[in-house]
Parts: C-alpha cells; structure tokens; sequence
C-alpha cells in the first residue's frame, strides 16, 4: 500500500458509496471485463438474457432484485474463470412506447392519424433515441455486469430479420393464420392486447334477473347478468345437462326480450347448477366462455359493441352509437316497460382492465393473426417434465405444465403503428396474401391478377419478438460465433406473471428454431410487496425508487439487501434489510481498515500471506480458518441453487459476527504486537471474505481489495474462493466455541446483576481452564485460589470482591428467576393451546418452542 493509500484508509472512516461507485464502475468498463470473447461452449461458459426492460421504463424494485440475482450469478462465474456473458437490451414495448409518444403529440395539438403511420414512426424512433438509454444507464447504478458492447434492442435490424424469419416460417407451417376470434378489447387504445396488459379489479356492479320467455309455453327462463346490454347479442340460453328442472326444455327455443330473437336452449357442462338460476344467457360476440360455448354448438356470433366501445347498428336503432354504460340504462329501463326484470341485487366481482389505458376490457370477436400452439406445446412440455429446463420453486414447474397442456391459440397481432409490421401483403382485387420474411422482397403487384397490393396494418405482439429473445440476441439465424459459445444460456430469473407470456414462449422457440431449449435453468424470484402489504404501484402511491435506496444507501446496500429479503414468493420491502446492507459494507469498510492499517507484510512479516505461507498453531487461528472454509462451501452452495436470502445471510453472520465479533477481537492484541502469523492469516480472511461477498456486493468489496497488498488487477476478475476441505477443523472449531459461549455467558451474567463495564472480577474455572481470551473479553481473572463463591455461570464460580455487592446480586438473581418462571408458564401455556398449535404459522410455533427451550435452560443455569 503506498502513503496515499494510507492516508486515505487513515481518514476515511466510513465507506462512501456516492464517490466510489460510478468511480469503479468506469474502470470495470474500461477493463472490458463484461465483453467477453465468443469462444468455447455454451457447458464450458456461462450465459444469462437479461429480461428485456421496456425502452419507456425505469428501474422499478422487481427490475434490481431480478438484476441483483442475475449479477450475483454473472459476476461468481466470471470470477470461476468462466466465459460470462450478461445479454442486455431493450424491449419496444409497443402499446406502451406509443401510449407515450402519443402523449407527447397531445400535448402538442397534433393526434397521430393527422400525421400519418410513417411520420408518426418516425417521432417514437426520435422519442426513443432521445430517452431510450435511461434504464440502461440505471442498470449501471446497480453494479450489473452486462456486456454494454452487445446491447439489443428488439426493432434493431438484426432482430427484425430474426423475427421475420420466425413469422415466415411458422406460417408456412400452417400455425400462423388468420381468424375471428375472441380477444381483450382495449377501447382506450384501440386494440387488443395480451393477458399480461389486463388486471382484474373487484366491481360492484347491479346483477338483473331477466325472465326469457319459452317459446309456447307459459314458462319463462330467468338468466342474471350484470351486463344488460349485452342481451342485445345473446344466441343462446344454456342449462346444466343433468339439471332436472330444465331437462324437457332442451332442444326447445326462447324468445329474447326486447329483440324478439329466437334462442335454442342448449345443455353444456360449462353451467353451472348452483349459480343463479342454474340457466345461462350464452352472448357468444361479447364473453370469452360463451364464445367457447359458441363454436362447441355451432351458434351464431352476434358483435353489439364496436372497437370504439359503442353499440353498433347490430344492436338496433334505440340503442346504436351509445356508449356500454349509457346502453346499460337504457336497456334495463326498456326491461322495466316490457315488464321481464324479475330482481336487481348488489354482486361484487372481478372485472378486466387495461393496465395501459385504465378502459373495462371489451371481449370481441375480431379479425386478427393467431398462432396454433399445440404442436409447439409439445416439446416444450416434455423438455420440463424431463428436466431439461429445469424450474424453481417446484411449485412452478406444475403451473407450467397443466397452463401448457390446456394452451390455446395465441392472438399475435396488435392495432398499433409502433412495432414489427406484419409481413404480410394482400391484393384485394382477387384476394391473394403474400408473406414474405424481408419486406424489400415484397412484391408491388399481383402475380395472379397484376392488382396493386397492400401491406397488413396491424403490428406483431411485443411478446412475440420477445419469445426469441435468448438466440436472437446472439446473432441468429445466422451461424454466429455467439451462438455457438453461448446458447443454450444458462440461467433465467423472472416474475411469475410472465411464466406463461415469455417463459414458455421462449421454451418452444427455442427448440422450434434454435433447436435447443433456451436456459437449463428458470428461477422464479420473489415479489417485492410495498411495505404495508400492498404492491407497489405509483398510481397507489406504494411504489419504491430503487434509485432514490442508492442515492441514500448505495447500491450493495440496496442489492443486499433485495437478496437477504428475498427468501419467499412474496415479501415486503425492508427498510432494515437495506440498512442492515448498508451497516455491512460499513463493517467491511472499518474491519479491513484496521487489518490493512496493522497487519505486517514485505519485511516486516512473512513475504507470502497466503495459505502454506504460514502455520497456524492456535486454535483460534484454526478455528477461524475451518469456519471461513465452511461458510464459502455454504454460501456457494446457496448460490449454485438460487438461494439468494440464505446465502446473503449467512454471509453476513460470518463476517459481522465470527470474524469480526469475535476473531478480530481474539487476535487484536498479536495484531498490534505485530505478530507475523496473526498479520498473514487476517489478509488472508480478508482476501477470501472479499472475494466470497463480491458477487452480492461489488463495490464495497472492489475498493477494499485495491488497498490490500495481494492487489494485482480488479476484484470483479479474482479467482472466487473454493473451500478448502483440509482446513476444516471440528476439534478447533468445538474448542473455541466453547470458549465464545463462555464468554457470552459471563457478559451476560455482569450485564444482567449491574457490574460496572470497567470492572475486573475473579472467578474460578471447575476442570479445564478458559482459553486465554475468555478472561480478557469478559473482564475476569480466573484463579485456583479459594474463596468465597456468590454464583455460578457455567463451570465458573464468580468469587466474592469489592466490586460485588452480594446481597444485591442475590436480588438481582432472584429477580431474573422470578422473570423467568413466568416466561416459562406463558410459553408453556401457549403451546398447551391446540388451537394456537394448529392455527399459527408453522415458524411462528416454531419460534414459541425454540423460547421455551432458552428460557427453561436460563432458570436452570441459575438455579444452579
């Protein structure tokens, strides 16, 4: 270490993230670290495709966990010696790029049909050159590790031939075509859009009982609906096939009220019974479940509401251009006059919503682009059920497959202007279709009639090009060197909404085109809740700004603690775990400050620090090195399997605890004595400690080793600890935690009869005496002499002094037992209480025993 170097640790006394992050980022960058060559395999290397983030969007929380995790694993393999690369880019987001840009044009006056699709596509391609690079700048604050050199972005021309190339080839196939079909209606944006873009909202809505009069009888058939207006398209009426009451109506007619139109009465299992009246109006133009009703009994598809979210001439002159709330009342007013409303009653449910416009979805039939799943579904369920994409929790492994083997097909096409425009030309004179996969092949005339042709005006679905994202992004179709040393990738983590939308997506393209399966490994991560419970969401004020947590914590405080929080589907975000990440990489920081300060090298001490440059005798020193050793075997084990929260965790309790509380206070005194081996074994802790944490906290951990006298290059490139099996030392290891425990006991005792903190005390040891560092650490000095004993801790008798008053510890004690007992009472009374026992959360009954066993074992110690 040179003086500056010194005199930095010397005064600086507390980490500062905000003047080393983008500091030591610079140089990472500069080294080229996260470029690497495309050479060897995709076993030999290791990959990841980062989610693509929406080029509109901003690092949200679920965005720095799922990069946390990512970079954790990118940055262990890079320094394992592996080819790691870090795939990034972005999406194009289509409904939600021009809902942005469309935005802006409002603002200026100008609606986009006025100017027309290519100058409008020209503004968003202006929009995203000019904001595009903002959340690739903010994966930076976070420390990720992605190859910037290899950014994607899925409308570069690359990707477009890819995505092309898949379209054209899955049409030629038969999967792709053309169909009226139901679809989410997003009135707000004029277009259908994806599950993903739907949520459902709790609605308290009227539910209306309808009588429907059977055709030739006096009987009626009572339906409840709670949209009214959309009787105007029913086709049908449907009973259960076993239901009794109706089993002589089947096959009959009713007429519907208002239209006079005749319904065949139909029985299908969809019905349920016990719902209502047991007897279904079936509006296959307007319900995702009647249309499936629909096609199964071949009834006619009647569409009332338009693409505008307003009745159509189909719904009749009284109730044509009105919008659905507005045709609401006025058909249930025309019911009322008919006289065929039979009972109105408050009904609570789930309603559809566009996430992007904020309109009720409107389930249509429309003409649209679909692609057949079935025969995709098919390898892509074999290669999960056989484990060749390996998914975790287990528990999604069986949502992925019973989702695929129900898969239906895939509406890919999307009202929009901004996205891959379907390449797919029509001659109307005679109507021929053309697809071709580069549209510069696109013919301008008819090669059967020599008519003008047109080009499809609809968009691909974003989650289309985002289903090719792990090879399209390395290079195909071509044969590219990075294709070759990096797919299959290695890893995916992602949020469970998406398991279906992009997950199983890229299952089956990847075997369909790229002839493997994208990853070998799926980890479905947590859910960052806010809070109080509730997800985070800027409209209900509950978001969190990851990037406000780095400029307070810095970023290894924020990345620590997402992991350590990271331990089930579904957490709230801890303030503490942040803190608790922050305090860490200030224990880092101070800890390595005084062993790099003290610790003697070069001439002063042994020319080689590392292990088998010296011995360790003690058996503090052997006990700290065989816990080192197990915590990396424990901690990289943790990683290799995803678990992020035990990993941080344990990571931490080592350091914070064993090396620090505990070790570093044991070997102080040789430290400032200047003893050699004490001085080699600490660099060497601190140099496997640094290298352990790096992966989970980059920054801390990357200026810490620029001081240390083993720095020869960059941290983020250092070969990542391996546990050394022949350091592990049980014996060592029981030893010394005999000794800690005694220690612990002792303070405690002082602590709890009130001695003053600065005070000596005597005590005698039964059998084997303390370690040395017991009666430095807990202020006593252990003696064979006699005397009078005033307690017992353990197998040490605490003699009377001057120090002591014993009338008063005796009070003290009696105090504490008094405590104790009725500790012991309540716990055992609370697990006495089978309904507690039964009814708890298993770890909260777990937590009440674990108790009970501490308090007993106290009240027996001081009983004693």
């Amino acid at each position: 270490m040179d003086i500056r170097g010194r005199e930095t640790l010397e005064s600086t006394t507390r980490f500062d993230p905000s003047e080393v992050e983008g500091r030591i980022f610079a140089e990472w960058l500069e080294a080229g670290y996260f470029h690497p060559v495309a050479e060897g395999t995709p076993e030999e290397n290791f990959s990841v495709a980062i989610p693509p983030p929406n080029v509109t969007g901003a690092l949200h929380m679920g965005h720095a966990l799922n990069g946390s995790m990512q970079d954790a694993l990118v940055r262990m393999n890079r320094m394992r010696g592996r080819n790691a690369l870090w795939v990034l880019g972005t999406d194009h987001a289509g409904i939600a790029t021009q809902s942005v840009v469309e935005k802006t044009l409002r603002a200026e006056g100008v609606d986009r049909h006025e100017l027309g699709r290519e100058a409008f596509v020209e503004r968003v391609w202006e929009w995203k050159e000019e904001y595009g690079s903002r959340i690739v700048e903010q994966y930076k604050r976070l420390g990720a590790s992605c190859d910037y050199e290899r950014e994607r972005f899925t409308l570069d021309d690359g990707y477009v031939k890819a995505v092309y190339r898949v379209f054209k080839q899955l049409h030629d196939k038969g999967y792709i075509y053309r169909d009226n079909y139901m679809v989410n209606w997003d009135p707000g944006s004029h277009s259908a859009i994806s599950d993903l873009e739907v949520e459902n909202r709790e609605v308290e809505d009227t539910l209306y009982s309808i009588d429907y009069p059977v055709e030739g009888s006096d009987r009626v058939l009572t339906v409840a609906t709670v949209r009214p207006e959309t009787m105007l398209a029913d086709t049908a009426v449907a009973v259960g096939p076993g239901d009794e009451r109706y089993a002589d109506l089947v096959g009959q007619h009713c007429v519907l009220p208002l239209v006079g139109r005749r319904l065949p009465i139909v029985a299908d299992e969809h019905v349920d019974p016990e719902f209502g009246t047991g007897a279904l109006k079936i509006t296959p133009g307007h319900d995702p479940n009647d249309f499936e009703i629909g096609r199964k009994h071949g009834l006619e598809e009647i569409g009332v509401i338009g693409p505008d979210g307003r009745l159509t001439e189909e719904a009749g002159e009284r109730f044509a251009g009105l919008t659905a709330a507005e045709a609401q009342e006025a058909v249930v007013a025309a019911l009322r006059e008919e006289g065929v409303l039979r009972a109105e009653e408050p009904y609570t449910h789930s309603v559809p919503f566009s996430h992007r416009s904020g309109e009720r979805i409107e389930p249509l039939i429309s003409l649209q682009w679909f692609c057949r799943m079935d025969e995709l579904a098919a390898p892509a369920i074999e290669a999960v059920e056989s484990d060749r994409v390996r998914i975790a929790p287990a528990q999604w492994k069986r949502v992925y497959l019973e989702w695929m083997r129900e898969i239906r097909p895939w509406c890919i096409s999307r009202q929009l202007w901004w996205g891959h425009r379907i390449p797919v030309w029509y001659c109307d004179p005679c109507g021929e279709t053309f697809v071709t996969e580069d549209p510069a092949d696109a013919p301008e005339r008819c090669g059967s009639c020599g008519g003008e042709v047109r080009q499809e005006e609809d968009v691909l679905d974003t989650w289309f090009s985002s289903a090719i994202w792990p090879f399209a992004t390395l290079g195909w179709p071509d044969d590219t060197p990075e294709l070759r040393a990096f797919y299959p990738t290695s890893f995916l983590t992602t949020a469970r909404e998406i398991l279906f939308l992009w997950v199983a997506r890229m299952i089956m393209t990847g075997l369909e085109f790229a002839g493997d399966v994208p990853f070998r490994d799926v980890y479905v991560h947590s859910v960052i809740q806010a809070r109080d419970g509730r997800r985070m969401s800027k409209s209900l004020g509950t978001g969190i700004d990851p990037l406000e947590e780095i400029d307070v914590h810095g970023a290894d405080a924020l990345r620590f603690g997402l992991l350590a929080m990271s331990s089930t589907q579904d957490v709230r975000f801890s303030d503490a775990k942040v803190q608790q990440g922050r305090d860490l990489s200030n224990k880092l920081w101070n800890a390595s400050r005084l062993i790099l300060l003290n610790a003697k090298t070069g001439a002063d001490g042994p020319q080689s620090h590392r292990i088998g440059g010296f011995e360790a005798h003690r058996p503090e020193d052997r006990w700290i090195l065989s816990r080192m050793e197990r915590v990396i075997e424990s901690v990289t084990g943790r990683l290799d399997a995803y678990d992020f929260a035990h990993a941080a965790t344990e990571a931490y309790a080592f350091f914070w605890s064993e090396l620090c509380d505990w070790y570093l206070e044991i070997a102080k005194p040789r430290l400032y004595e200047g003893e050699p081996e004490v001085s080699a074994n600490l660099l060497w802790l601190l140099e496997r400690t640094l290298a352990l944490l790096h992966p989970l906290m980059p920054f801390v951990t990357e200026e810490i080793w620029s001081y240390h006298p083993s720095s020869q290059g960059h941290l983020a490139v250092h070969r990542f600890p391996v546990a050394d099996e022949s350091l592990f030392d049980a014996e060592a290891e029981a030893e010394v935690e005999r000794g800690i425990e005694l220690t612990r006991r002792l303070r405690t005792w002082r602590d709890m009869v009130e001695v003053p903190a600065k005070s000596q005390l005597s005590g005698r040891a039964d059998g084997e005496q303390p370690h040395e560092f017991v009666g430095r650490l807990a202020r006593f000095d252990f003696t064979e002499d006699g005397g009078d004993p005033i307690a017992a801790v353990g197998p040490v008798k605490v003699l009377a002094s001057a120090e002591i008053d014993a009338a008063a510890v005796a009070a003290r004690l009696e105090k504490r037992r008094h405590e104790l007992r009725a500790e012991v009472a309540r716990a055992e009374g609370k697990l006495a209480n089978e309904r507690f026992v039964a009814k708890a959360p298993p770890e909260l009954v777990d937590e009440e025993k674990s108790k009970l066993e501490r308090f007993r074992a106290e009240l027996e110690e001081l009983a004693e």
